[in-house]
């Protein structure tokens, strides 16, 4: 999972929370075998990630485009993705989340202005705009949720209450938000805009 499962905003941290509960509902039904989940936060170097497409930007010349100035992000290294799995594995209580304490979230702008430092270049740096969903600020716990930190000084263990979800409400819902979402891009700057 990811810090997008906390009070998720899109159809895609929605699915990463309904997996942390389905893990917790799974562990909750079957006695014999032992569910844990991993909250991570941005994997640098995984495909995807910001430096190297931020990388890939100023190889070409720019512009380097962040959505916006203030927008933070939690980050991890691989090794610290591989470690916190690990650690789940051996150590997290049946139905816990575990979540690696990251330090203090990272704007995104300053990681773009450090690569364009590096490169010895000039390059703009192009704010597009938050987009539907998206939030300004991450955050590595939702409301009401404590961690407990039994083993490890930077690893949190999350109790996630165990969910079954009616497939038939999940298919409308998931269906109604994707439909938002498409006509939330359309307005922004789609086809037309």
């Amino acid at each position: 999972s990811t810090d997008k499962a906390v009070n998720p905003q899109t159809v895609m941290g929605a699915s990463k929370a309904m997996a942390e509960w389905a893990v917790a509902a799974a562990d909750a039904h079957h006695a014999n075998t032992r569910f844990v989940s991993v909250r991570f936060g941005n994997v640098l170097g995984s495909s995807g990630s910001v430096v190297p497409i931020f990388k890939r930007q100023i190889e070409h010349g720019g512009p380097v485009t962040v959505t916006h100035p203030e927008v933070t992000r939690y980050f991890m290294a691989v090794r610290e993705a591989v470690r916190l799995t690990l650690q789940a594995a051996t150590v997290g209580a049946p139905g816990e989340v575990l979540v690696l304490d990251m330090g203090t979230p990272v704007k995104i702008a300053d990681v773009a202005r450090q690569l364009i430092e590096q490169s010895g270049k000039q390059i703009e740096i192009r704010y597009t705009g938050l987009r539907p969903g998206e939030k300004l600020h991450e955050v590595l716990l939702s409301e009401g949720e404590e961690g407990d930190r039994p083993h490890h000084p930077l690893i949190d263990h999350v109790r996630v209450s165990p969910r079954w979800v009616d497939s038939d409400q999940l298919v409308v819902e998931v269906g109604r938000s994707m439909a938002d979402s498409v006509a939330a891009s359309c307005e922004v700057g789609g086809p037309g805009a």
